[in-house]
């Protein structure tokens, strides 16, 4: 029996592949807790590289090691040599403090960071960009953004609806970005089978049941991200 449970133990250790990740800022959370329910199932080990999409992007395209991008927006995802991406979840931008009064508000850089894109995109169907562009801080990602707000660094602030409980308006309807997040397998990927499971866990229904209890929505329309369309292309820049 003893030898027989060392050889059990050996064939696990042999099988157990590890899968480096790299996944928007925003996903830090839900991904944590999503890594033990991974883990359990395929006794694989999950590393994570938490960062604005746009940089983990350009990080991977230099030769970083990653063997899943899982992006805030369509875009980024598709500036990286992947398999097949999937849109895993949806979500939506919240508006913290009152961007007409205040001095400072702060959102990730409306230039390259998908949170910030989103932020700018909305600012402009709404006519209020020109108003807020000269408040601005450009933040790292959407959560140095947060974190500037909560410090009381800025008046205000744009984040998704994930990122915090506090108060503030969640923008929805006909005119607010279609944020979607993609999960691909990187084409260079170091450890291919570890990553297309942690891909496919991430498209079940218990990975479900957590993206819903952090507050992510499902995709509107489920299908792959590779013939869908992006609303993170930088918009035009306002006339001065």
């Amino acid at each position: 029996m003893r030898f027989l449970l060392i050889a059990v133990l050996l064939a696990t250790s042999v099988q157990a592949d590890e899968v480096d990740v790299a996944a928007a800022a925003s996903l830090q959370d839900v991904l944590r807790a999503i890594a033990p329910l991974y883990e359990a199932k395929t006794h694989d080990k999950v590393i994570y590289n938490f960062g604005a999409s746009n940089a983990l992007a350009r990080q991977i395209r230099a030769g970083a090691p990653a063997d899943v991008f899982f992006s805030a927006d369509e875009a980024t995802m598709r500036s990286v040599s992947t398999e097949p991406p999937h849109v895993i979840v949806t979500n939506r931008l919240k508006i913290l403090g009152n961007l007409r009064t205040a001095r400072r508000v702060a959102i990730a850089n409306p230039n390259a960071v998908p949170a910030g894109v989103y932020a700018r995109q909305y600012l402009e169907r709404i006519g209020l960009w020109r108003e807020v562009a000269p408040k601005v801080i450009p933040a790292e990602n959407v959560r140095a953004a947060l974190a500037a707000y909560e410090g009381g660094n800025v008046d205000a602030a744009i984040v998704y609806a994930t990122d915090t409980n506090r108060p503030g308006v969640i923008v929805t309807g006909p005119i607010a970005p279609d944020i979607r997040y993609p999960a691909a397998v990187v084409r260079d990927a170091r450890h291919p089978a570890a990553a297309r499971r942690f891909v496919q866990l991430l498209q079940s229904k218990e990975a479900r049941a957590v993206f819903t209890r952090f507050g992510f929505l499902p995709p509107l329309h489920p299908r792959s991200s590779k013939t869908s369309g992006t609303t993170s292309t930088p918009p035009a820049r306002p006339r001065s």
